[in-house]
């Protein structure tokens, strides 16, 4: 295609322009490179976890890693699409529409975190931007210290 052709978006398309279209396709949803730090982390401190998994049952949204029995799902957010007090900078191309879509993933978040809270869920949240060794030692304290209370609840004796 050169530079007289008109580009034509594929049907449902809102990109701009091809190049924009290639942009936006490779801009990753999961495996993210901090994502990826924190797992190897995580990982090597014997914790074992599912990948992009739904916490609850017929609940659309998945969280980044997902600790079943201990019932902790960790996210790790992108501070663009996430909307990060200290890094998010409003778009200069399009901000009504970008500025609207990052309002929209910030209160599905809030909303994310109420829900799992009231089903029991302990919901971690890192930035990318954070340093993914505390972001392990957070998740790993956090994972033992629920996996014990669960523990101790299954040894109790029934109440009469």
């Amino acid at each position: 295609m050169d530079e007289t052709d008109e580009w034509i978006p594929p049907k449902g398309s809102w990109a701009s322009s091809a190049s924009r279209r290639r942009n936006m396709q490779a801009i990753r949803s999961r495996d993210t490179k901090p994502e990826q730090a924190i797992r190897r982390l995580v990982h090597a401190q014997g914790l074992r976890y599912r990948v992009s998994a739904k916490p609850l049952p017929g609940f659309r949204r998945t969280a980044d890693m997902v600790f079943g029995p201990a019932k902790v799902a960790v996210f790790v957010d992108g501070c663009y699409w996430h909307g990060c007090p200290q890094h998010y900078v409003p778009p200069k191309t399009n901000p009504g529409y970008w500025s609207k879509k990052v309002e929209g993933n910030v209160t599905r978040d809030r909303d994310t975190d109420r829900r799992l809270t009231e089903a029991g869920w302990l919901v971690l949240r890192f930035w990318e931007h954070m340093p993914p060794a505390e972001c392990a030692t957070q998740i790993t304290e956090a994972v033992s210290s629920r996996r014990e209370q669960v523990r101790r609840e299954r040894a109790a004796p029934a109440p009469r």
